[in-house]
């Protein structure tokens, strides 16, 4: 894919943060100031890349990788500050600084401004918005419908709608648009304005020289607008619910494996229609981003697929997917270069259809040191064409995974890295920095320094602080500034 090599014909380096971490707004961060002060403090730094999570509508857990779309965007993420300089919004002196109330409070406003938007838009920004929904056509009316039949039935996931909804029944759907026509017009809008709000922010990215990277889960959530009107792609009973489901098998991690719960696709019709519905996902995916992270890239060339009766992942079993045939068909299309997210127990099979795509894997430095000199994550043994990380949103920060090291491990990892222990998790960035790999990663925890209380996910749990990490500029350390822009100099990534 050339696309990839223009890309990755220079080192860089980049930071993770998702935008919900940004600081100083109602209950999550969003598009406003703070996004672009961060595209600043990347740009003063010498950094070239700003990664983050997906970007989807998430359900009530909050996880960015179980969306209710995965064209759709988070209104919660829209900017209400740049909303009242377009005069679509009034000042608002006193917004709520608590979760729960500032996700209404998002809401209630993102209402008040379609009203402003119907009174106060120009017939250029009225032209622009009925020339988003042409483009958008393919998902944007199943997903405006499917949100507004949602929040209906009170967040019922949609195979427990009456049945004349579930099954799509041309009447009952008629009548639903209808009744709902006020908030399927609200999701429509709420997506122009993110569209409006990102293309902005993205122009100006670029015009610092900074690239969004983006992140697309393999699979999509049983409760999403895709299952829902387009069932024909998965693996569904009658009643639309999954014969088989998604995870992983028992490993070193779990006795029993993980079990996702995700409904697998029905590959064999996404074949024959020309994988057209992949090709509509990176298409979005295209729109908002520079280069994308595929998640569980070895689901690709086979998948553990559960019985959905099986309570647990040990029932499984691997089965093939036309993964080749997929990637040769996007290459005639597709323009973002891609990363292949290959953790795990990854098979000679997996490796071979990366390679051949000239995929960039991924290194994590945080699973280098089992004391083997052999182990792949170690710097020693690192490819070019891999994305480094110290750690990723799933994993605890650097900080708080080399303070829960056993005593010995952290006197090999201070051996390996020529370290005192209380300069972590410094050392561990700049081996990242030094790595022969093409792009290095961040997160962001790790550039201030943060602790375990800081991390982003701890996966397999549902807790509330899941997803809801931000920060503060004022954690920024005195200096860092200089310390990232001489690492990105002195490793060649500036």
């Amino acid at each position: 894919m050339n696309h990839h090599q223009e890309f990755f014909k220079r080192r860089r380096a980049g930071i993770l943060l998702h935008p919900t971490s940004l600081p100083n707004t109602p209950g999550n961060g969003d598009l406003g100031e703070h996004a672009y002060r961060f595209l600043d403090f990347l740009a003063d730094t010498g950094i070239t890349v700003w990664q983050m999570l997906p970007l989807g509508p998430p359900h009530g857990d909050l996880s960015p990788y179980q969306t209710q779309s995965i064209h759709a965007a988070n209104p919660l993420l829209i900017s209400l500050e740049r909303l009242v300089g377009q005069k679509w919004l009034s000042i608002d002196s006193s917004p709520p600084t608590q979760f729960e109330e500032a996700t209404a409070y998002r809401y209630q406003r993102l209402k008040e401004a379609r009203l402003g938007f119907a009174q106060q838009a120009t017939s250029a920004e009225r032209d622009a918005y009925t020339d988003f929904l042409a483009k958008q056509a393919t998902w944007i009316e199943d997903y405006a419908l499917y949100r507004a039949l949602k929040q209906e039935s009170q967040g019922a996931p949609w195979w427990q709608w009456d049945r004349g909804l579930r099954d799509r029944d041309a009447q009952a759907l008629a009548k639903a648009k209808l009744r709902l026509a006020a908030t399927i017009e609200q999701n429509r809008f709420e997506q122009f304005i993110f569209y409006l709000q990102w293309q902005d922010l993205k122009h100006y990215a670029h015009v610092l020289g900074i690239y969004l990277f983006g992140d697309i889960p393999i699979f999509v959530a049983e409760d999403s607008v895709e299952v829902w009107a387009g069932r024909e792609n998965f693996l569904l009973d009658h009643q639309g619910r999954p014969t088989v489901v998604a995870g992983v098998p028992p490993d070193y991690f779990s006795a029993t494996g993980q079990r996702w719960g995700n409904p697998h696709y029905n590959w064999e019709h996404l074949q024959a229609t020309g994988f057209r519905w992949w090709k509509e996902r990176l298409h979005s995916a295209q729109q908002y981003f520079d280069l994308i992270r595929i998640d569980h890239f070895r689901g690709f060339e086979a998948c553990w697929q559960i019985p959905n009766h099986c309570p647990t992942a040990m029932e499984g079993k691997w089965v093939k997917v036309p993964g080749e045939a997929l990637f040769q068909e996007l290459q005639k299309t597709v323009t973002l270069p891609l990363v292949a997210e290959d953790l795990g127990i990854i098979t000679d099979e997996v490796i071979r259809l990366r390679d051949k795509f000239g995929l960039p894997g991924m290194r994590i430095l945080q699973f280098a040191f089992d004391s083997n000199a052999e182990n792949p994550y170690l710097p020693h043994n690192h490819t070019q064409n891999s994305v480094i990380y110290t750690g990723t949103h799933d994993n605890n920060t650097t900080l708080g995974w080399f303070q829960a090291l056993p005593v010995p491990v952290q006197q090999y990892v201070c051996e390996y890295l020529h370290c005192p222990p209380y300069e972590m998790p410094w050392p561990l960035i700049e081996a990242a920095f030094a790595s022969c790999g093409i792009l290095t990663v961040i997160p962001m925890q790790d550039i201030l320094s943060a602790d375990a209380s800081q991390r982003m996910n701890t996966p397999s749990t549902c807790n509330d602080s899941n997803w809801r990490w931000r920060f503060r500029w004022e954690q920024l350390p005195a200096g860092v500034n200089d310390k990232l822009r001489h690492l990105a100099k002195f490793y060649g990534r500036a």
